[in-house]
């Protein structure tokens, strides 16, 4: 989800609650809409559609967190998903994010100032064969040990 309006641009998002303010159940086409145009939904954007609706932030800021497809600080370029599902993690995949964590000086479900990487920790990615798995974007990474990070890293 690439961001297309500057985040500090505040108008875009008032203009997409004047546009969807009259249509019933209009919050989850709004917040769908604000993301998809600037990469997120900070609070500073929230704000300014409660604003518009004449909502409390609160029931935006609820939605938001509520739905796992919303996010509250702009993703990086590139996501690292990294899989804890049981087949990745008994293979210590908690060593391939601790890894991730350690070059990134990141946490986990957060992105680099510099906005190029995001970190996740993901369930089960359907590649259990593979384990322990990562995925950065479209690209699967299989068998990792701690050691494969910083070459893996350096290609993006």
């Amino acid at each position: 989800m690439a961001q297309t309006v500057d985040i500090k641009d505040l108008s875009v998002a008032r203009q997409i609650a004047r546009d969807y303010k009259d249509v019933p159940g209009c919050i989850m086409p709004i917040l769908q809409k604000t993301q998809e145009k600037y990469g997120c939904l900070s609070f500073e954007i929230q704000q300014a559609l409660a604003d518009e609706l004449d909502i409390p932030v609160s029931e935006l800021y609820g939605v938001a967190t509520f739905y796992s497809q919303f996010s509250l600080e702009r993703k990086g370029d590139y996501k690292i998903g990294v899989c804890l599902g049981t087949a990745c993690y008994v293979k210590k995949s908690q060593d391939i994010l601790d890894e991730l964590q350690k070059q990134l000086n990141l946490e986990v479900g957060h992105t680099t100032p510099d906005h190029k990487f995001t970190l996740e920790a993901t369930r089960c990615l359907g590649c259990c064969g593979l384990a322990p798995v990562m995925m950065i974007n479209d690209d699967v990474y299989g068998g990792l040990v701690p050691e494969d990070i910083a070459a893996i890293l350096a290609k993006y």
